[in-house]
Formats: structure tokens, C-alpha cells, sequence
């Protein structure tokens, strides 16, 4: 797909991270971007930053979705591509023994359903809203669209307490060739990227130590990907014509250990 500035775009989670890396990338070919976020501050922030525009999101919520699409179209026109980067986690074991007082405590079913909604249904609900319309659009070199999910290390190798969060990102992994497959008569690609350890906002909270070790586990190079380059795999998804229906890994050769 062309990028320039008659092209429309929005990316999800756009406000920091993968998210607002793509977000700058698309910018730099002149895109028009809207940044769906949950956080009004950052989302703001970072519009301002990159000439976007912010339309407040929750991705859990068919009317917020609905009415950031509405917004980011009044302002930008129908996108042609979509980058869903919205998404979280948690660590919890399915079951454990307390080592104190040998009790024993499972998963909140809630905290796990809460993490699939949030990836797996979240993602969904925006691709199904992005599919919707770029149907709309007249076809430019055969294609009216283009979508980019993000995946996880975890979707193949979760590591001890990443149940849920596996589980979610391997749907979305699973559901991208068969989403491809619906939307192929209609001109429409979806790709997904599998990045393994980046050095996200998230991580950066973590302390100095732990991250030259989790480098450390990448066979080459060994260090922990930056979102410059999940934005840069983003682009060449968008802009190659033939990549469809595909989850393409990003991650150093990482495979990753039981913890």
C-alpha cells in the first residue's frame, strides 16, 4: 500500500511503546494518524507530538470503540490501515501452594477472562469496526485495506503464571489467516507480528539488572528490541502487497524458558 497523506490510519494503544513508535512511523510518511488510547493525558501528549489526533478508547467497550472510529473518521477520513497494539497481562499461577501456610489458591477466572477480552476480543472488536469500513472504499491497486495485530512470545512459549496471557495472544495469532481468509475477496490484508522481549514502557519500570539479563536470553543480537523496530516490521507489513494472512516472529531468535 501507498503511504502519503491521502492515506488514513488508526493505531491502538498509540499513545506509548510499539504503539506510539508505529504511530511516528506512519507520521513520517505523512499519514494521517488517530491515536486510540484509554489514558486522556498520554493520548493527548502524544497527538500533539506527532501531528495525530487522540480519540479516547477502551477497547473492552463496543460503544467507545464506536465512537473513537467515528471521531478519527470526521476528523481523518475512512483509514485504510489499522495497527492494533492495545493489549496487557498479568502473572498469575493456574494453581499454588502458599509455602507458608500450604494453601491452596487457582487463577481468578475473572482476572483471565479479563486478559482475553482485553487482547483477543479487544483486537477483534477493532478489526471487525476497520473491516466494516474499508468495505466502503474503492479498491487502490487492487487493495482497499490493510490491518496489523500484535501478538506475543507467549502466544507459543508462555512462561510460568502467563496462562492467560498465552491463551490470548495465541488467539490472536490463531485468528489471523482465517480473518485474512474472510476478508480476502474484499481486498483487505491482516497480518500479525510475535515480538518477543522489547523495551516497552512496561519494562522500563523493571530494574536495570533483570533487563541485561532478559537481553541476555536473546541469541542475537543480545539485547531487548525497541519499538523502533516492531514499527519498522509494521511498515514493510503495510506497505508489501503480497504479506497476507501471516504472523511473522520478531525476537532475536528467542525461545522463551519455563521462567
Amino acid at each position: 500500500m501507498k503511504l502519503d497523506n491521502t492515506i488514513a490510519a488508526v493505531v491502538t494503544g498509540g499513545a506509548s511503546g510499539l504503539g506510539y513508535a508505529t504511530v511516528q512511523a506512519l507520521r513520517a510518511q505523512d499519514v494521517k494518524v488517530a491515536i486510540f488510547d484509554l489514558n486522556e493525558d498520554t493520548g493527548e501528549q502524544a497527538a500533539s507530538e506527532t501531528g495525530s489526533i487522540f480519540c479516547q478508547c477502551d477497547v473492552l467497550s463496543d460503544d467507545s470503540v464506536d465512537a473513537a472510529f467515528a471521531k478519527a473518521r470526521a476528523e481523518n477520513g475512512q483509514e485504510r490501515i489499522l495497527v492494533c497494539c492495545a493489549g496487557g497481562g498479568n502473572a498469575i499461577p493456574t494453581a499454588r501452594r502458599d509455602k507458608k501456610t500450604g494453601e491452596i489458591k487457582t487463577f481468578p477466572t475473572d482476572q483471565f477472562e479479563w486478559v482475553l477480552k482485553l487482547n483477543t476480543v479487544g483486537t477483534f472488536r477493532c478489526i471487525t469496526r476497520a473491516a466494516a469500513g474499508m468495505m466502503e472504499l474503492e479498491p487502490i491497486d487492487g487493495e482497499r485495506g490493510v490491518m496489523v495485530n500484535t501478538a506475543s512470545a507467549a502466544a507459543t512459549e508462555g512462561q510460568m503464571g502467563q496462562a492467560a496471557y498465552s491463551a490470548a495472544k495465541a488467539g490472536i495469532v490463531g485468528m489471523t489467516l482465517t480473518i485474512a481468509r474472510d476478508l480476502s475477496r474484499e481486498g483487505i490484508r491482516v497480518n500479525t507480528i510475535q515480538p518477543g522481549i522489547f523495551d516497552t514502557p512496561a519494562m522500563a519500570r523493571a530494574p536495570q539488572e533483570m533487563k541485561d539479563a532478559l537481553g541476555k536470553m536473546v541469541p542475537f543480537p543480545p539485547r531487548l528490541g525497541v519499538a523502533e523496530e516492531y514499527a519498522s516490521m509494521a511498515m514493510e507489513l503495510v506497505r508489501n502487497g503480497y504479506m497476507n494472512g501471516t504472523t511473522v516472529r520478531l525476537d532475536g531468535a528467542i525461545r522463551m524458558q519455563p521462567r
